[in-house]
């Protein structure tokens, strides 16, 4: 088993999103989840030896549903067309998330659209050292890796208690502090991805540790 049929099975999967579909590749479906399942366990093993805080998350409790919540979005397909899975996932921190699917695969992590009360904690410790938060998201590494902060519906003015002309407005104006790096089929497939996977986790590593120290503190 390998990346390859991962996704065969999910493009497969795309072209008959049905429970009939899946009941009868049911068999298919499993061996596919379980192997990612132990591929994700030497993952958790490997990011457990470069961070020491590192938070161990099996694969079982990694790995997300494929299944669409359809009684809130009832117009979604049956099923997902990803895997994904969550790995250093302690309560109340940012994720570690890794999304492989048939129409993007990518790296992802912080807090993506977190509660009022997770989101203030995070503009309050911006407003006291976000200088230092500015010092992470601003290195050269970093920026080549992921880019910048997701723009993900940002706010037009500023935050309530914030004046407009915070020297740190930009970053206030934010409701998600997440981060992502695309990865291809291709990369994923080949047989150094888990030691990709440990690069992107470093390089975010102290992203993830200002923004759980924000909310914990």
């Amino acid at each position: 088993m390998s990346f390859y049929e991962l996704y065969d099975f999910l493009r497969d999967l795309q072209k008959n999103n049905s429970k009939e579909w899946m009941d009868e590749n049911r068999k298919r479906y499993h061996q596919v989840r379980d192997w990612y399942i132990e591929w994700l366990n030497e993952m958790d093993m490997k990011l457990g030896k470069v961070d020491e805080n590192y938070y161990p998350t099996s694969g079982k409790k990694a790995i997300n549903r494929i299944n669409n919540n359809l009684m809130f979005h009832p117009e979604k397909p049956v099923y997902k067309d990803h895997f994904g899975a969550g790995l250093d996932k302690a309560p109340n921190t940012g994720d570690f998330y890794i999304h492989l699917g048939t129409s993007e695969s990518f790296i992802a992590g912080g807090f993506y659209r977190p509660s009022s009360k997770l989101l203030s904690s995070i503009r309050e410790a911006i407003d006291y050292n976000g200088d230092d938060f500015k010092k992470i998201i601003n290195k050269k590494s970093f920026k080549n890796m992921f880019g910048g902060l997701m723009q993900d519906d940002m706010l037009k003015m500023a935050p309530k208690g914030f004046s407009q002309t915070h020297k740190h407005i930009e970053l206030l104006r934010h409701k998600s502090f997440a981060v992502s790096c695309a990865v291809t089929q291709k990369e994923v497939q080949n047989n150094n991805f888990q030691d990709g996977v440990v690069e992107i986790y470093k390089e975010m590593l102290p992203f993830r540790r200002y923004l759980n120290k924000a909310v914990t503190v």
